[in-house]
């Protein structure tokens, strides 16, 4: 199998963590939610990580996606980047 990058790593890590807490894989909306990128762009990189051997999904089956990378060779999930929101007034 070969190595995954840094980007994918994170898909990879944020698909295995959701599926471990939610006893099921995410839907695409949500990790298009986590990474803040539009739907065809997690279309995309789920069907690069199928192509590549580290996920497998049933077409046409929604959250059907099933991480192959064994938990151990997954990097940690890093914290994602969010605005900070305030409730004081800009002047």
């Amino acid at each position: 199998m070969q190595s995954f990058t840094q980007k994918q790593g994170q898909y990879l890590a944020f698909i295995d963590a959701y599926t471990r807490v939610h006893l099921q894989p995410p839907a695409e909306a949500d990790i298009q939610h986590r990474f803040g990128v539009t739907p065809p762009s997690v279309h995309q990189m789920i069907l690069t990580l199928e192509r590549a051997g580290f996920l497998r999904r049933q077409p046409g089956v929604p959250r059907s996606v099933k991480v192959l990378v064994p938990p151990e060779q997954l990097p940690v999930l890093e914290t994602p980047l969010q605005p900070v929101k305030t409730s004081v007034k800009r002047n």
